[in-house]
């Protein structure tokens, strides 16, 4: 049995001026361990998909379950358990700005019940794993933005998931900040067998650390396969689209000097 099993998902919001289907008979599974890729352009439900896998929006119809468990068949007590088990980074790091980066770190512990001294001891043991225990005592308005995403990755981990979803979680840094993030997440992935869901519309991102894609339009997954294969040879114009126009970017880049 996979680690995650999507099964017809589907989202509509039900508006005055009729309904929009943001997914349509939504269907993948993650292996446990996996770092799982879903692209597609602005407005292609990945953003809706992310937040349903974690019940952060209520899908319509279909069914989420993780580790065996149909997240929709639980209560909401369970489901604020079961939650603890799925972090998730996001484009704009989400930091609390009054506290202290040792703080924000500390902040899902305490939450969790855990004493002030440990949380602290255990923050600081997050921080040495993103490379920012010299920040500990900075504010996250004195950090730049590829040292704020590696804080909200320390607050993620502090917090043990099992799962980790990141939406876009690269996509306001710079190509060289990117890549130490990429790298960085791959780390956390082999060290720790969190299993990943990467949302982006950065093609090199899934290149780079997604051992499986799904092509998202329109609210539907049109092609999905191994990274390699689907990139190699995608099948569906989406595919193509996304791939090829990414590719044609990055050699004008390059003769530009850019």
């Amino acid at each position: 049995m996979a680690f995650i099993e999507i099964e017809h998902l589907e989202k509509t919001y039900t508006s005055k001026s009729g309904d929009t289907e943001a997914l349509k008979d939504v269907n993948f599974t993650i292996e446990k361990g996996e770092i799982f890729g879903v692209i597609g352009l602005s407005g292609a439900g990945k953003s809706t998909l992310v937040r349903c896998v974690n019940l952060l929006e209520k899908p319509s119809a279909g069914r989420v379950v993780i580790d065996g468990e149909d997240m929709l068949s639980l209560s909401e007590r369970e489901l604020r358990l079961k939650r603890r088990d799925i972090g998730m980074i996001f484009q704009h790091f989400n930091l609390l700005m009054q506290r202290t980066v040792l703080d924000n770190v500390c902040f899902p512990m305490e939450i969790a019940g855990m004493k002030k001294k440990e949380a602290r001891v255990k923050a600081l043991e997050y921080l040495e794993q993103v490379e920012l225990a010299d920040k500990a005592k900075a504010y996250p308005a004195q950090l730049s933005g590829g040292q704020k995403q590696r804080v909200a990755i320390a607050r993620v981990l502090a917090s043990r998931p099992r799962v980790l979803l990141c939406d876009e979680a690269t996509s306001a840094l710079d190509p060289q900040t990117t890549q130490s993030i990429l790298q960085l997440l791959k780390h956390i992935n082999e060290k720790y067998q969190i299993t990943m869901i990467v949302i982006t519309h950065e093609m090199r991102v899934v290149q780079q650390i997604c051992d499986h894609v799904a092509v998202l339009e329109y609210g539907r997954i049109v092609e999905s396969g191994r990274t390699k294969e689907v990139f190699d040879d995608p099948k569906t114009e989406a595919a193509k689209r996304l791939i090829y126009t990414h590719e044609y970017t990055e050699l004008e880049s390059e003769g530009s000097g850019i």
